[in-house]
């Protein structure tokens, strides 16, 4: 057998990473990221459970509300066996086919939550554009096709990544940046020629989440232009302050997304330590967040969740 040929074997394994330089107080750092895990599995449920059991929530705003917490539920369920196993338990490896499988249900749900915001903002241009027509406009059959269509679009586009990557050999060194697997930092592992992979996984990123921020951003631009035809500053601010938890969600997923995306594809001398880092926000920081900002924003949903507790 030629050397060439001596090079090109199969990983079993991908070897996972937590912090580096930290290893001896992983342990105390699992802390912090067992409590955010517990915040956000915690905070979505009772987020799903007030906006199932009380009828005067099954309105647009919430319905699209509990997708959102379903994406973050599910976001960090594909997460959070990996991460917890690397700092309770120094567990760094996972299987190519746990990987490929891990890899996919992260992007699927972070592809379909890029959608959900998406149709968040286009419920809020509609409720302050035309609020008269507001609750024709959303129907519930029509918000419940709209959100197949946003899982569909996520799976469609993702599912061709676990089969590009199966193709591969991976001859080169097998330690990923991150506690999980992500599609553009595996597919470097490989041996083989990724363009295909790469312009792949480029036009997804386009076609999802530039294509959907730039569609917000637009939606935005239509919102503002309407609260300043409002004779009234303060149905001006209300109209705004009505945005205003929306606004937080959008940054809080697209800031490390669309940051940490361009620094694996065009970055190559950054900063580990940074990309790491970049990496626990991207899926620990919205799942964590998003029930506390909404819950914290909106009045109704609040009051539901106090009288649940005190009850």
């Amino acid at each position: 057998m030629s050397a060439a040929n001596d090079t090109k074997l199969n990983s079993a394994v991908f070897l996972l990473t937590g912090i580096p330089g930290q290893e001896d107080v992983h342990l105390w750092i699992s802390v912090p990221f067992c409590l955010m895990y517990v915040i956000s599995i915690a905070g979505n449920s009772v987020i799903l459970f007030i906006i199932k059991t009380d009828p005067s929530l099954h309105e647009p705003m919430y319905i699209f509300l509990s997708m959102l917490a379903v994406t973050d539920l599910g976001l960090s369920i594909s997460s959070m066996p990996t991460t917890l196993g690397i700092f309770l338990l120094n567990s760094r490896e996972i299987s190519l086919n746990a990987c490929f499988a891990q890899l996919f249900f992260i992007h699927v749900l972070k592809g379909t939550e890029s959608s959900v915001l998406l149709l968040m903002a286009f419920d809020r241009y509609i409720v302050i554009h035309d609020p008269l027509r507001y609750a024709s406009i959303l129907t519930l059959p029509r918000i419940a096709k709209m959100g197949l269509v946003c899982v569909l679009r996520g799976v469609a586009l993702i599912l061709p990544n676990p089969f590009l990557l199966q193709r591969f050999q991976y001859c080169r060194a097998n330690v990923l940046s991150h506690s999980y697997c992500l599609h553009q930092e595996v597919m470097k592992m490989a041996c083989s020629d990724i363009r295909v992979n790469s312009i792949y996984g480029l036009s997804v990123t386009i076609f999802t989440v530039w294509l959907d921020s730039l569609l917000i951003f637009l939606s935005y631009v239509m919102i503002l232009k309407t609260v300043l035809s409002i004779t009234s500053h303060a149905k001006c601010l209300r109209a705004l302050n009505t945005c205003v938890s929306h606004l937080c969600a959008v940054l809080l997923f697209y800031t490390p997304m669309i940051t940490l995306s361009v620094m694996h594809r065009f970055a190559g001398g950054s900063s580990p330590l940074l990309q790491i880092l970049l990496g626990y926000i991207y899926v620990l920081v919205p799942p964590v967040m998003n029930p506390i900002v909404y819950s914290m924003k909106s009045k109704h949903l609040r009051a539901r969740i106090i009288r649940v507790f005190i009850k």
